[in-house]
């Protein structure tokens, strides 16, 4: 699986784009982690479609080349803030914006680390708040 990866990466093809879509990589690449995940959800289900059906298709065919009854892959992953860092402060307000959570919650939270931030949420999203909270400084596992 591996080295489908590498062949994958290393047969990338560039493509020219120009006008509105040469903007819209543009401004792709100036937003942070978290408003892209916000954008991609919204697409989910404004088209009606999932990004990750293809991820999981492909897991599930990589398993069945492996001849083996492999367990299930894991599709929901609690994130859990470990150690809140030295900046406490911005780890609250980016609490407060992933969870939704009020100021006194998202206090409590950080200082009862180790405690779950999110749980039961798709791989992209667990990633997601992982890259947002290790931006300022906390430490974050995935389960």
């Amino acid at each position: 699986m591996a080295e489908e990866v590498k062949d994958a990466e290393e047969a990338k093809v560039e493509v020219k784009l120009e006008g509105k879509m040469a903007e819209f990589v543009d401004w792709i690449e100036g937003i942070s982690v978290l408003e892209l995940s916000n954008l991609v959800k919204a697409l989910e289900v404004r088209l009606g479609v999932s990004a990750a059906a293809p991820v999981a298709v492909a897991a599930a065919g990589g398993a069945a080349a492996g001849g083996e009854a492999a367990a299930e892959a894991q599709t929901e992953f609690t994130v859990v803030l470990t150690v809140p860092g030295s900046q406490k402060i911005q780890v609250i307000k980016e609490l407060r914006a992933i969870t939704g959570l009020g100021l006194k919650e998202s206090k409590d939270l950080v200082d009862s680390a180790p405690k779950a931030v999110k749980e039961g949420v798709s791989q992209e999203e667990a990633d997601s708040i992982k890259a947002t909270l290790e931006g300022v400084g906390a430490t974050v596992e995935i389960k």
